[in-house]
């Protein structure tokens, strides 16, 4: 996704049952097999499909989204670049990051992409409070910042009706590789993580909250699942 941050307004209260989604940790994986399964998954999804959310950690790697320019990628040394699919400019990916993959059919939500983004925004803002850290929203660069320093990324790839890619949640990780980028296209932009923010620095202890925060934020109930088949088709 790749627009303006719009006014988020809270989510209303579903007194309907919850449909529920299926969470699945994949641990510390490379990019590509992960971005691949994620596009088999929604490319075979019908109107049945259960919407799931995957949780991974990823090898070193700068991702360039459809919008992205390359002269934003300054210094990629030893870290490899990969051309993807979801919206937005570059980003680095690594040990440390939680990285959360909302795969969700919209229409089946009653979400618009907006809404989604800013669902998820606000799953964040709650997660970072859980620690007694203030984040917040910045028109025209969705993502969420602490005192003008990114600290989570976000870029979707909506197709068929269905999300998928998502966020990137600094936790504790080397934040060297983003001052050989632009990150997300901006020039000199600060990144942090919760670490040095204060808050805990094991992405384990955070995964909960951001899960408890994402299902009620979308309406959905977690249910825990193996990981899903990463090997090509």
């Amino acid at each position: 996704m790749d627009a303006v941050a719009p006014a988020c307004a809270a989510p209303a209260a579903n007194a309907a049952p919850m449909r529920e989604w299926r969470v699945r940790e994949l641990g510390r994986q490379p990019y590509e097999p992960v971005w691949r399964a994620m596009q088999r998954l929604t490319d075979a999804r019908g109107p049945d499909t259960p919407d799931e959310l995957w949780l991974v950690e990823h090898d070193p790697v700068f991702t360039l989204g459809q919008a992205g320019k390359p002269e934003h990628v300054l210094a990629p040394g030893d870290i490899p670049v990969l051309n993807v699919d979801r919206g937005g400019q570059v980003t680095y990916h690594g040990p440390g990051q939680l990285v959360a993959y909302p795969l969700v059919d919209l229409r089946r939500l009653g979400l618009g992409v907006r809404e989604l983004v800013c669902r998820i925004e606000g799953a964040v803002i709650d997660t970072l409070a859980h620690y007694g850290i203030s984040g917040e929203r910045k028109e025209g660069a969705p993502g969420i910042y602490v005192g003008g320093a990114k600290v989570m990324a976000l870029g979707l790839r909506v197709r068929k009706g269905c999300s998928f890619h998502g966020l990137a949640f600094n936790i504790a990780m080397d934040l060297e590789p983003f001052r050989r980028i632009n990150p997300c296209g901006y020039q000199g932009l600060e990144v942090t993580s919760v670490l040095e923010l204060g808050g805990p620095g094991d992405p384990a202890v955070i995964q909960p909250v951001l899960v408890e925060a994402l299902s009620r934020r979308l309406g959905l109930a977690a249910t825990g699942a193996p990981p899903p088949d990463l090997t090509p088709a």
